[in-house]
């Protein structure tokens, strides 16, 4: 089945503390059905000092956060919307948005 999220997709979190928030898609890990998103879910992590030119400390990272958490936004609309996939008289696969009807790739 073909991916409804791609990576470098503009991206909404619908659910969770970054509720509204956009973001763009690093990357998208599709057997645990997660992605990582610029700048959304934030997590502190602790790291040891591995060689003396990186130094120990809290760090910020991204975490995965779950597919069904976000939403494609529309380049010609520029709202969140659904996805669905639809056939071109040249028989190529295309996503669309069903908001405005306008194809996403």
């Amino acid at each position: 089945m073909a991916a409804k999220i791609r990576k470098n997709d503009e991206v909404q979190v619908l659910t969770g503390k970054d509720r509204g928030r956009r973001g763009s898609v690093r990357s998208v890990l599709v057997k645990k059905e997660r992605a990582l998103v610029t700048g959304i879910n934030m997590v502190k992590r602790h790291r040891r000092s591995t060689n003396p030119q990186q130094p120990s400390g809290i760090i910020d990272m991204e975490a995965p956060i779950a597919l069904s958490n976000l939403a494609v936004v529309c380049k010609s609309c520029g709202k969140a919307a659904r996805v669905g996939f639809r056939l071109l008289e040249d028989d190529r696969k295309v996503r669309f948005c069903k908001r405005c009807d306008e194809a996403i790739d």
